[in-house]
């Protein structure tokens, strides 16, 4: 979950009020070297499982608001989402930078200036990949100050009429400059993905594998997917020409499109019961390849 830009308004919010009232830090009891008994509150930027359970959050995005009052700046809000998966959910994580734009730097500009700078077909592919019921994390090097800017921009990529799935949005908590510089400049955007994507990973349980597939642009991220547990033979990279690489077929050039032709066996379906994700339902295992039902003589059973 990210913050997005604080708003100010003075008036009051009682969801927000109640949202604060269940996330309240509980009272550690703690007992001090004086021996005298105090009660002592414990700062963290992680909720515990009660907390947590108090939200009521639904599965999927839910949509929170945090609010703060103060006697001269009235009530200032701050929006974020919350995202709630089941502990089997598979996950695709997708770079930003280099992998849905053409590029790294330009990727960060000329979208700002009304410029299509998005790879053809990535869309429709992970679409198609999300409709097969993969989540999406995304996962990028930007500061934190660009998250609504990123957010808005994921939000704004359209292929006629299909978006990009929604999912978290992970961004490096550092500033503008410095993770400019260690995006674009030194090209070591790993360390902060080797860590981001690790803390995500033990929050399943430790015999699970939540990354099933990851897509970059550059050696790092293909690394920092490794470090992770992604196998190889579902990491793809992208130049800028467009072209797909598999990293365990390195000499085999694909592309967005010719992967979504093929989104069926590198992606099967998770839940059979969904057999409308298929885009011809009619050649699906239950429809096509199936015995055919054998003619029974309704003369014989009478």
């Amino acid at each position: 979950m990210f913050n997005r830009p604080i708003e100010d308004d003075s008036s009051s919010d009682e969801g927000s009020q109640e949202l604060e009232e269940s996330i309240k830090v509980d009272p550690v009891h703690m007992e001090p070297p004086s021996h005298s008994s105090t009660t002592s509150y414990k700062k963290s930027l992680r909720l515990s499982s009660d907390q947590i359970a108090k939200l009521k959050l639904q599965d999927g995005p839910n949509d929170v608001v945090f609010s703060i009052t103060t006697q001269y700046q009235g009530t200032c809000r701050c929006a974020g989402t919350i995202y709630l998966w089941d502990w089997n959910d598979k996950i695709v994580i997708s770079d930003i930078d280099g992998t849905i734009t053409k590029s790294d730097a330009l990727g960060q500009i000329l979208p700002q200036l009304g410029k299509d700078w998005t790879h053809q077909g990535i869309a429709k592919l992970y679409h198609s990949i999300n409709e097969n019921g993969y989540k999406f994390l995304y996962c990028s090097a930007r500061a934190i100050g660009m998250a609504d800017m990123t957010r808005g921009y994921l939000h704004w990529v359209n292929d006629k009429g299909t978006i990009l799935p929604r999912g978290p949005l992970m961004l490096s908590p550092s500033s503008l400059f410095s993770a400019f510089h260690r995006e674009v400049i030194e090209k070591k955007p790993e360390k902060f993905k080797i860590e981001c994507l690790n803390d995500i990973r033990n929050l399943f349980a430790p015999s699970k594998q939540p990354f099933y597939a990851a897509f970059g642009n550059r050696p790092n991220d293909v690394y920092a997917y490794t470090q992770v547990g992604v196998p190889d033979c579902r990491i793809f990279t992208v130049n800028p020409k467009g072209e797909l690489i598999q990293e365990r077929t390195k000499g085999n050039k694909s592309s967005y499109h010719r992967l979504s032709e093929l989104v069926e066996h590198v992606f099967p379906l998770l839940n059979k019961e969904q057999n409308s994700a298929f885009p011809c339902p009619e050649f699906s295992s239950f429809c096509y390849w199936r015995d055919p039902i054998p003619k029974v003589d309704l003369d014989d059973l009478a």
